[in-house]
């Protein structure tokens, strides 16, 4: 009978979601809003996008093979790196400079740190960082569907420009300036309630995220719904800052994580040198989600007190 027994370590609970099946239902969401961005930006959106798609997927296999590692290339994360990575990014983004940020969101942030689910922080969101860094120019310039170029509403608000924002429904439907994936915000909602609905994310770090950034600027006259609809708020709060390596595990620890990406967006929005302030706001939170974890986690009960 002993022979039978099987030991091994944690987890025990065996589950029919894989890594894999959870990214593809994050493509598929995502899905909405690539389209929407080819439709609003034309063929070279796609290219974009399949650039920064075909580098993340070709770096980590070559990585793997020069370590001897084995290979995860099948497991999706990579293409899922690649898009929002590619969704962050304007369409007139030189393609070099693409390929660069998705080398760097692979190797530097990925794997060097041991792979998925090792990395600190959102390797999409810290390419971007480095990339608004080392290509402020080229990453700061947006083009308009008509192909011309000119402000983003965030940084016509920043400059009090109020009169030349662009009417509710073409924020809706992504006919802005901005990045690729961030301006449709129907296609945005749709893939989030997708998730959701199909139990890969939990509401409590989205809603929390955007419902703290429409009460503070609610709080500051801030044009609320430009503030919702503009940036990175949308894509950030249901496909960024709900990554399951970065945030919190705990109920409690999303709702903390959530609220203070939307305190940090506003800060960054209202009072910093930036109109954007998405990207930065979950990668601080991000260094912060051990201890919010430590904060939030379940106190084992014995002789009926919680320890």
């Amino acid at each position: 009978m002993m022979s039978k027994l099987i030991s091994s370590v944690s987890p025990h609970i065996t589950s029919a979601r894989t890594t894999q099946k959870i990214m593809l239902d994050v493509i598929i969401a995502l899905a909405p809003a690539g389209i929407a961005s080819v439709v609003i930006f034309g063929a070279r959106a796609l290219l974009v996008i399949g650039v920064c798609v075909a580098v993340c997927v070709c770096s980590e296999y070559v990585f793997e093979k020069i370590c001897k590692k084995d290979n995860t290339v099948s497991d999706l994360s990579a293409v899922v790196t690649g898009l929002l990575l590619a969704y962050n990014l304007p369409v007139s983004i030189p393609l070099w400079q693409a390929a660069f940020g998705s080398l760097f969101a692979v190797v530097v942030v990925k794997q060097l740190f041991g792979g998925i689910g090792q990395n600190f922080a959102n390797p999409a969101i810290t390419a971007r960082g480095v990339m608004r860094t080392a290509f402020s120019g080229t990453m700061t310039t947006w083009t308009f569907p008509d192909a011309s170029s000119s402000a983003t509403p965030l940084k016509l608000i920043a400059d009090g420009d109020l009169t030349s924002l662009p009417s509710y429904f073409d924020m809706l439907i992504g006919c802005r300036g901005g990045c690729l994936g961030e301006t449709c915000t129907i296609a945005l909602l749709a893939g989030g309630i997708y998730l959701i609905a199909r139990r890969v994310i939990t509401w409590h770090t989205p809603v929390t995220f955007i419902g703290t950034a429409l009460i503070m600027s609610l709080i500051f006259d801030q044009a609320p719904l430009y503030q919702l609809m503009s940036g990175g708020l949308i894509i950030g709060a249901f496909f960024m800052a709900t990554d399951y390596a970065t945030t919190p595990c705990t109920k409690w620890g999303k709702v903390i994580f959530g609220v203070g990406c939307g305190l940090i967006t506003v800060l960054i929005r209202f009072w910093g040198t930036s109109p954007e302030g998405v990207s930065y706001s979950i990668l601080l939170m991000n260094i912060f989600t051990p201890y919010i974890s430590k904060l939030t986690r379940s106190k084992p009960l014995v002789g009926g007190v919680k320890k």
